[in-house]
């Protein structure tokens, strides 16, 4: 697959380090117990510095998502391009791609179940997300 190469922040490294080992890892809260993303040093439901990254199930729900039938120049990329908002088991949404399923809105229904596979890009792998199959939920 081609296309753009995330570069880590300080603050994001611990996703992308998840990545490369094939573990999707959010933060959760120490204090109150909640998961959240994007990454950030505080809690965003209360306040609390006291966070961790943690492994999550990297199951999910299909939210809502656009099918993207341009190339992204400069990069050569597949088209078309299904980008989706992905609700997970543990409640935090995040902006992905659902892959393995052909581009079509009769294939792409809302709170369809997905899970986490991780795609090669370059050096890089990336987290993206592919319909369940009934017998794994």
């Amino acid at each position: 697959m081609t296309g753009p190469v995330p570069v880590p922040t300080p603050a994001t490294a611990p996703y992308w380090e998840g990545a490369q080992r094939e573990e999707l890892t959010i933060q959760r809260c120490q204090s109150c117990t909640q998961h959240y993303f994007y990454p950030r040093p505080f809690c965003p439901y209360c306040n609390s510095d006291d966070v961790a990254w943690t492994p999550v199930s990297g199951r999910g729900r299909l939210v809502s998502y656009v099918i993207n039938y341009r190339p992204i120049p400069p990069f050569d990329s597949e088209t078309p391009i299904v980008v989706a908002l992905v609700e997970l088991d543990e409640g935090p949404r995040l902006m992905s791609n659902v892959i393995g399923v052909d581009a079509d809105p009769e294939n792409l229904p809302l709170d369809l179940a997905l899970e986490v596979t991780f795609v090669e890009r370059g050096e890089t792998k990336l987290p993206m997300f592919m319909p369940l199959q009934e017998s794994a939920r």
